[in-house]
């Protein structure tokens, strides 16, 4: 794999398109880092990443995609400490888990497991739930049991794919758990970053990790990430969630048209 300007931009872009959904809709980065990694660099002939480097990589992106998110929500009153706390605990086991369990899985299963939940975070995002702005600000109740159960089961699935698994907690988080939008984006962010700790730990100790790419990701994300969670903040909360669901569904249509074309 030759190292060239070409190369070198064209992860770059990967990487500016990723973090800045990352910090508009809290979703880490992956949903969308994952897909673009994988085709458009071997489509335009400058690499051909398989997908455990793709899922090493993004694992160690969203870890400071996050961070830019999060500084750009530090001063607001949408981080919820307690929603943090029940699903931060639970997806950085799962995810640790995940993240050891992949290196041992094919790559079309690593992207049948990321295909899987792409598809349950589209079904998601179609159930009505409660919008109400004036609720931005309030204390939601959450159980900690089934919060800490959810964010578990996402860990393990976001740990295999290298991702933050915020594109899943989000649906689940206004769906299941009926927070206001705003305070889902924003504590999903801290919850992803808890996650990404623990799959860039084990994606790092199965050495799935490529360095180059990585860091030219990693420049991108601290650009992009504030950008795009400073914009969040000033949107229509209904558009935030129309366009989260709009990149989830191309994400996963992308993914299962592959595996159903490797499979006929």
């Amino acid at each position: 794999m030759s190292i060239d300007f070409t190369y070198i931009m064209v992860i770059f872009s990967i990487g500016l398109i990723g973090a800045f959904v990352s910090g508009l809709l809290g979703v880490g980065g992956s949903v969308i880092n994952y897909p673009l990694l994988l085709f458009v660099p071997a489509a335009l002939g400058v690499a051909s990443f398989s997908a455990h480097q793709v899922s090493g990589m993004t694992a160690i992106t969203v870890f400071f995609s996050t961070i830019g998110g999060l500084l750009a929500y530090r001063k607001g009153s949408c981080l919820n400490r307690k929603v943090i706390l029940y699903m931060g605990s639970g997806i950085l086991a799962g995810s640790f888990a995940g993240g050891l369990l992949s290196s041992g899985m094919t790559e079309q299963g690593i992207n049948m497991i990321y295909g899987l939940l792409a598809l349950v975070a589209v079904v998601m995002m179609m159930f009505p739930h409660a919008h109400n702005p004036d609720s931005e600000h309030a204390e939601p109740h959450v159980n900690p049991v089934l919060a800490g159960t959810l964010s578990f089961l996402i860990g393990m699935g976001a740990g295999i794919v290298g991702a933050g698994g915020a594109f899943l907690l989000v649906p689940v988080m206004l769906t299941v758990l009926k927070l206001p939008t705003r305070t889902a984006i924003a504590s999903s962010l801290a919850i992803t970053f808890l996650s990404s700790v623990g799959t860039a730990v084990s994606k790092l100790a199965t050495g799935q990790v490529i360095w180059l790419p990585t860091l030219v990701l990693i420049a991108a994300s601290l650009v992009a990430s504030p950008l795009g969670a400073k914009l969040g903040q000033r949107m229509n909360t209904k558009v935030l969630e129309w366009a989260l669901a709009v990149c989830i569904f191309l994400v996963a249509a992308k993914i299962w048209y592959d595996l159903l074309w490797t499979f006929l």
